[in-house]
């Protein structure tokens, strides 16, 4: 390239320069300020935009946790239809709201009981009335409660004020002496009751108002207890029992069996259920252990102790004694998974060092039984004891005999309840009633307090006693 044209290129490129900064500085935009006016008013439409914003951020949330409780509701519902549908009428005349009667020992001896099964009767009403107005049906469920304290006098009280109020399907009551207190009202003035976990033997009488989800002791726990112990090694029992109707059945129905297989029952002792304080009948059960281990060794020697909560008073005595846990001790399902007992350390501690393996009716597991335990520990943040499985399944079986009859009547319920049970599948399994009216005996789990790796004591499932073989299987 010639000096020439380097000389045109570099002045052309000047001017090429010089043009486009002329351009640019033409063509900026304006530089324009805003007063403080404007930017307060700005400031305030940003804060107000950023606050939409986070509502619906909230909002959007809030509908998200809603779809996913909705979700887990409908599950839930799938899960508690299962054998429900067969009993709907195509059209239930009934309006309005029922009301089904609730005898719960909401405080007192079984007070742990009592929780667990109310929570699990709302959880059944809840999803009753969701099925109720899917079909159409113009009525809903609601249940009523009232807390005996597990106290046979105050349980006849609540009958007659829910007779009085009109209301005469009950739920309960728990214990079978409060059975026994409210049996002949109930007959008299036909209020249906349908107990959860009375089990004493001398209930079962056909044709009256009372049925019970439970095996009776006779059948079911009695001999379960008896397999238990003498499977053990056990050949010599000593009771310990609350002397009531439930008690000294269960007590019975142990010692025929056991002597059966080769036991031999001893001397025991039997209180009074309002007793509060034991340490009488600690000493007196020191010196009758004590004799027998003198005589048949440790190992061959046991405690069967029938109880409700007031098991705590007694462990409490009973720890004053060495020869006392010196001995297995095997419990009932009057405090198996008592959340009492872990509470204070000189019970939890004493019923670790004697073991207490405690019976209770057992639930056949299923997804629905399953949902009524994650149902009941979000609640309650604890296991539920099997009863409370059953309660959940008396909700049910109320609500199909009334859509399957179209009425309240007691009479009318009392009639196809059977069936009604027979062609339901619970949250408790099949519900087989026999000719009392009484659940057929089953399997039974065994619970015992155990410490876990991080030094926690908590009830656990050890073992069952499946009844079909009459054989006890460990965990």
């Amino acid at each position: 390239m010639s000096q020439a044209w380097k000389t045109y290129t570099v002045v052309a490129l000047l001017i090429g320069l010089l043009l486009g900064v002329g351009i640019g500085w033409l063509a900026k935009p304006v530089q324009v300020g805003i007063t403080r006016e404007e930017y307060t008013s700005l400031k305030a439409d940003y804060d107000d935009l950023r606050m939409k914003y986070e509502n619906l951020q909230t909002e959007l949330s809030s509908k998200v946790s809603e779809l996913n409780e909705t979700k887990g509701l409908i599950e839930d519902l799938m899960n508690a239809l299962v054998g429900a549908g067969s009993e709907a009428p195509i059209k239930s005349t009934l309006k309005g709201e029922v009301k089904i009667g609730g005898l719960f020992s909401l405080t007192g001896d079984l007070a742990t009981y009592g929780e667990n099964e109310y929570t699990a009767a709302q959880i059944a009403a809840k999803q009753v009335n969701l099925f109720l107005k899917a079909i159409g049906a113009n009525w809903t469920l609601t249940i009523v409660a009232e807390d005996t304290q597990t106290k046979p006098d105050l349980a006849l009280e609540k009958v007659e004020s829910f007779a009085a109020r009109g209301i005469k399907l009950l739920i309960g009551p728990l214990s079978s002496a409060e059975v026994r207190a409210i049996k002949g009202y109930c007959d008299a003035n036909k209020i249906l009751a349908i107990s959860q976990s009375s089990t004493a033997p001398d209930l079962a009488i056909p044709g009256d108002y009372i049925f019970r989800f439970c095996p009776t002791d006779k059948y079911g726990q009695g001999p379960a207890i008896a397999r238990i112990i003498y499977e053990d090694g056990k050949r010599y029992i000593i009771p310990v029992t609350r002397n009531d109707a439930w008690g000294t059945g269960l007590e019975e129905a142990v010692a025929k069996r056991f002597t059966e297989l080769g036991g031999t029952v001893l001397e025991g002792i039997r209180y009074a259920p309002e007793a509060q304080e034991f340490s009488a009948e600690a000493a007196d059960l020191a010196n009758k252990v004590s004799d027998a281990v003198s005589k048949y060794g440790a190992d061959k020697v046991c405690v069967l102790h029938i109880s409700f909560e007031e098991v705590n008073a007694f462990f409490t005595a009973a720890s004053e004694y060495d020869v006392l846990s010196s001995v297995k001790w095997y419990g009932s399902d009057g405090t198996c998974a008592s959340g009492s007992m872990l509470e204070d350390p000189v019970v939890r501690d004493f019923a670790y060092k004697v073991q207490y393996p405690s019976t209770i009716f057992a639930p056949m597991e299923s997804a629905k039984w399953d949902m009524v335990r994650r149902n009941v520990m979000k609640i309650l943040g604890r296991e539920p004891e099997s009863y409370s499985y059953a309660v959940y399944d008396i909700v049910w079986v109320y609500a199909l005999s009334i859509l399957k009859t179209d009425s309240t009547d007691p009479d009318a319920i009392k009639a196809v309840l059977p069936d009604v049970a027979r062609s339901f599948f619970g949250a408790s399994g099949y519900i087989d009633l026999d000719e009392n009216g009484d659940r057929k005996a089953g399997d039974y789990v065994i619970w015992q307090i155990v410490k876990t790796d991080t030094n926690e004591y908590v009830w656990k499932v050890v073992g069952k006693y499946i009844y079909a073989t009459d054989s006890v299987v460990w965990y």
